[in-house]
């Protein structure tokens, strides 16, 4: 975090903004062309509801990015009043996904492990409520404001993660990778399964 000595305020951060709005445009852009281009998996008839879900929260996460850089460029508008509002909208909307993703959980046609990113947008969006009301109250705190631009990023990092998965990329990480060569049978080296080769 900055120092509280330095007075950092809404204006000082108008280059973060410009390029976070610059990129949350063009990521909305691309979600679009991948909807449409998965549409049958995403939002058709046969959609199952984690594919609709993530669909939705990688909009909402972009839109509030987006939202609370696009008002960060606007002069004299408190940046603070801004977070708390889109934050606000973004809790109802995870309120409104886990009302929609519980019974299919309960149902099993999908995993909870599936959607477990609603929680990352649901921790997000509470600590951008607090860090909104702070700087409502604090226009000139460095902390809320550098809190507010840290989470803008974490919606797009969030976005972008759910879109890979939206178009069907596939899953990548060490543990993963690690599972998978556990399961995978085990082939010796030639020499190496305790007999000759002769």
């Amino acid at each position: 975090m900055l120092g509280n000595t330095v007075a950092v305020t809404a204006a000082s951060a108008h280059g973060f903004f410009m390029a976070a709005a610059s990129v949350g445009g063009a990521l909305i852009g691309l979600l679009f062309v991948a909807v449409s281009v998965s549409h049958d998996r995403i939002v058709g008839p046969d959609a199952s509801e984690d594919h609709a879900v993530r669909a939705a929260a990688t909009l909402g996460a972009f839109t509030n990015a987006l939202t609370v850089a696009l008002f960060g460029l606007v002069p004299q508008i408190n940046v603070g009043v801004v977070a708390e509002i889109v934050s606000v909208a973004g809790l109802l909307f995870v309120g409104g996904a886990l009302v929609r993703v519980v019974p299919a959980w309960r149902a099993k046609r999908i995993r909870l492990v599936d959607v477990a990113f609603l929680a990352l947008l649901l921790a997000a969006f509470v600590v951008q409520l607090i860090a909104g009301h702070g700087l409502d109250d604090h226009p000139r705190d460095s902390n809320d404001l550098e809190t507010i631009c840290v989470l803008v990023i974490v919606c797009f990092l969030i976005g972008i993660s759910r879109a890979w998965e939206l178009v069907g990329g596939p899953k990548v990480g060490l543990g993963r990778e690690v599972v998978r060569l556990l399961k995978s049978p085990t082939r010796l080296a030639p020499g190496m399964n305790g007999g000759d080769d002769r």
